[in-house]
């Protein structure tokens, strides 16, 4: 593929830059060169050519990212697993990928009933970095997240998906990542935002700057931007959250891009974030794991370009060769300014979740346009398209509950209890069952107990009874996945009505 190729040329092109900083150590193009045809070495003479699906042990060191690269050369997949996760779900989601062999660089390996590679403990070989010859079609790597069954439910996302990618990013003339760039990488390498940070920068012989595991990932965030002039940042929005206290010590001007993804970014924060930046364009990127990372965004200005609903800025417009379809329950487009479920189409889309035909069922459907059968994919995620074609976060459609009877949005009860706050801190809306099986709603505050009697008071103006919390629960600090987002669920936890 030629994406691949792209990777060899840039590699081979920089080979005197930094390709990664971890954990204070710089790396070389020439050292990533040198692990990548170690490892790669290994794989073609240890793994039969049959065998397309590795599973990788997700280490922060610089054999785990040559690990990819020299997987992708021989036309392979990895499956990445988190150290840090249970054994059990690891385990799990090599089952359900039918692994045989496992690349991994930790001290000791502990994956006993696999093929395992020690890719730390490989001798230096001689380069070989040409590609194999395989179809765009071969699996680049499976994403394993959270199925509502139990079971973790499986991404693949193919050659042609990650081409189609590269495709629609490198002709977008706003963005153009360059050789002298220092770029960060704070995603776990089974969350889908990490490919985007290192392919990206690899593309380009940029250098990509890892958060250590087990560090406080906001603080080395901040450390980075302050110490490594950090010139692209790409991001979810939590992690502004974290480093807002710290807004009046921050003045990047290095910093030329920074993305945010992953999550709403609402537009209080955004325009404080931006002050930090003076010199940076500020892209709200879209796009879910199915769809190979992003599908589109809009490019927030805190003057020019400030879109919102129910104070989340918008995420724009589809990129190249994609589509977007706002949908009602029986998949029929719904008219500008009606909210829908928003739906994907174009050569990112995966083939389809892993072995899981019911999901696939649910998930995706076609339609005739042009007299041609065209693919869509259900996000889930409510939308509406404005008269301008933007297009606007309204919530999840999970996000959306019966109250008494009513449609709400968690989202809109959120904007308003933010509205009238003059405390920045994080608040969310969930939805909680009391002691008669009913649904109400309960306010979640991520600080030290307050007054909040304005807040309410403001709701009250603003919304219907039905729509205004019922009960409150001051927390220290939210439980997040380790993607870095909200763990709503584990929220809900907290109110024990009983």
């Amino acid at each position: 593929m030629k994406f691949v190729e792209k990777i060899v040329t840039s590699i081979t092109s920089h080979t005197t830059n930094q390709a990664f900083c971890i954990n204070e150590t710089y790396y070389s193009y020439a050292d990533l060169i040198s692990e990548i045809s170690k490892i790669r070495s290994r794989i073609s003479t240890g793994i039969p050519d049959s065998e397309k699906l590795i599973g990788l042990v997700t280490n922060d060191d610089i054999q785990t990212y040559a690990s990819i690269i020299a997987l992708w050369l021989e036309g392979k997949a990895y499956v990445p697993v988190n150290p840090d996760a249970p054994l059990e779900r690891n385990h799990k989601i090599f089952e359900l990928a039918e692994i045989r062999s496992i690349i991994d660089s930790s001290e000791t390996l502990i994956y006993k009933d696999y093929h395992s590679i020690a890719s730390h403990t490989i001798p230096k070989t001689s380069v070989h970095l040409k590609p194999k010859t395989f179809s765009g079609e071969d699996i680049a790597y499976i994403l394993f997240t959270s199925g509502t069954t139990g079971l973790p439910k499986g991404v693949p996302i193919t050659f042609h998906n990650v081409a189609s990618l590269v495709n629609a990013i490198e002709a977008e003339p706003e963005f153009n990542l360059e050789a002298s760039d220092r770029c960060l990488q704070m995603f776990e390498l089974t969350f889908d935002f990490s490919v985007v940070t290192y392919l990206f920068p690899l593309l380009a012989g940029s250098c990509v700057y890892t958060i250590p595991k087990g560090s406080i990932k906001y603080f080395y965030v901040f450390k980075l931007i302050k110490e490594k002039k950090l010139t692209v940042l790409t991001m979810v929005p939590s992690i502004i959250n974290y480093l807002r206290p710290y807004f009046s010590e921050i003045n990047a001007p290095d910093v030329r891009y920074c993305s945010f993804g992953g999550g709403a970014l609402h537009s209080d924060i955004a325009k404080e974030w931006s002050a930090c930046l003076p010199n940076s364009k500020i892209f709200n990127y879209y796009g879910p794991t199915e769809f190979t990372v992003y599908s589109g965004f809009y490019p927030y200005h805190p003057e020019t370009h400030t879109k919102a609903h129910n104070g989340v800025i918008a995420i724009g417009t589809p990129q190249k060769n994609t589509s977007y379809l706002v949908v009602d329950v029986n998949n029929k487009e719904v008219p500008l300014g009606t909210p829908g479920e928003l739906c994907l189409a174009g050569p990112q889309m995966t083939p389809g979740y892993w072995k899981n035909e019911e999901k696939n069922k649910q998930s995706f459907f076609y339609r005739q346009e042009n007299g041609m059968d065209v693919r869509y994919y259900k996000t889930g995620d409510l939308c509406i398209k404005d008269k301008d074609g933007d297009y606007l976060y309204v919530g999840r459609v999970d996000f959306q509950v019966k109250i008494r009877g009513y449609r709400v949005e968690l989202a809109e009860v959120e904007f308003h209890a933010k509205a009238k706050s003059d405390r920045k801190v994080n608040m969310v809306v969930v939805d909680i069952l009391n002691t008669l099986g009913n649904a109400e709603l309960g306010l979640a505050i991520e600080s030290e107990a307050f007054d909040t009697q304005e807040i309410f008071n403001h709701m009250k103006t603003k919304m219907p009874d039905y729509m205004i919390p019922t009960h409150i629960r001051f927390i220290n600090e939210f439980p997040h996945s380790i993607n870095g987002k909200i763990d709503r669920k584990k929220l809900k936890e907290y109110f024990d009505i009983k």
